[in-house]
């Protein structure tokens, strides 16, 4: 992941772009727990609302790969398909270890 390309493009500081990834991941961390908890107690509007947490933070950084996701899971949750936000969840999950890993975190 090019964090100098992405950080040039919001006109930050590589430093500052990389302290905002690190933000995300945080607040990310507990949005997500509260997708599972919506998720398992079929409370679509807490999922979709925690996702959008999500889909605005990612997409404001320029993380579209995540942004997708978020959205995607957003879109089921409002449609109350519950049963397909596993498999979403787990996708995040994945982008943000991979995401922390890139960024030392």
């Amino acid at each position: 992941m090019n964090f100098s390309e992405l950080a040039k493009n919001l006109e930050l500081e590589e430093d500052e772009y990389l302290e905002l990834i690190q933000l995300l991941i945080e607040t990310s961390r507990a949005d997500l727990a509260s997708i599972e908890t919506a998720a398992g107690e079929q409370q679509s509007n807490e999922a979709a609302s925690a996702l959008h947490s999500i889909k605005g933070a990612s997409g404001n950084l320029g993380l579209m790969e995540i942004y997708d996701l978020a959205r995607q899971g957003e879109q089921v949750a409002r449609n109350n398909a519950m049963d397909q936000l596993p498999g979403i969840i787990q996708g995040l999950k994945g982008k943000f270890s991979e995401l922390a890993e890139s960024a030392g975190v």
